[in-house]
């Protein structure tokens, strides 16, 4: 997989791309919010196979959220983003996604964000924070990426503008 380009989708299949994706480091999404101004948001994340699965909720009482998060309206608007998942050690690990969300708002919580729960703070953790979010009103919408564009760089064989 070294022989290919940045930006080739089949990236997604090596083995740094894999770990980073499976890995509990957030993704950071980066999109264009209803004001015009770049915003970046730390975000879990399931990958699918085929989609980087985020979620937020839109309404849910037992945690109190009462409005839809603020994104959904800039993503619905502008739907093209970046996201990147990269690690702290040195040299860095980096995977690099780009392409267009698509939204879908599901009644309870959406699947992978309890996947991402149980991944992110242990079974114990993730089973309490889904209890938590159980509730006949709550509503989350679910965005999905299905990368057009990926990038991965190690600073050993992989660097940016290769």
């Amino acid at each position: 997989m070294k022989d290919l380009s940045q930006g080739d989708v089949r990236l997604l299949e090596t083995e740094i791309a894999q770990r980073l994706l499976r890995s509990t480091i957030p993704a950071r999404l980066a999109y264009v919010a209803a004001d015009g101004t770049p915003r970046v948001m730390s975000t879990w994340h399931v990958w699918t196979g085929e989609e980087l699965v985020m979620a937020t909720y839109v309404h849910c009482p037992p945690m109190g959220i009462t409005r839809p998060a603020r994104r959904l309206h800039a993503l619905r608007a502008r739907p093209d983003v970046a996201v990147t998942i990269d690690s702290e050690a040195q040299p860095p690990e980096v995977l690099l996604l780009r392409g267009r969300v698509s939204i879908t708002e599901v009644d309870g919580m959406v699947p992978e964000q309890a996947q991402a729960a149980r991944r992110f703070l242990g079974e114990e953790g993730g089973a309490g924070y889904v209890a938590q979010a159980d509730h006949p009103e709550t509503r989350m919408a679910r965005i999905a990426l299905r990368p057009s564009w990926v990038g991965v760089l190690d600073f050993q064989t992989r660097f940016p503008g290769s």
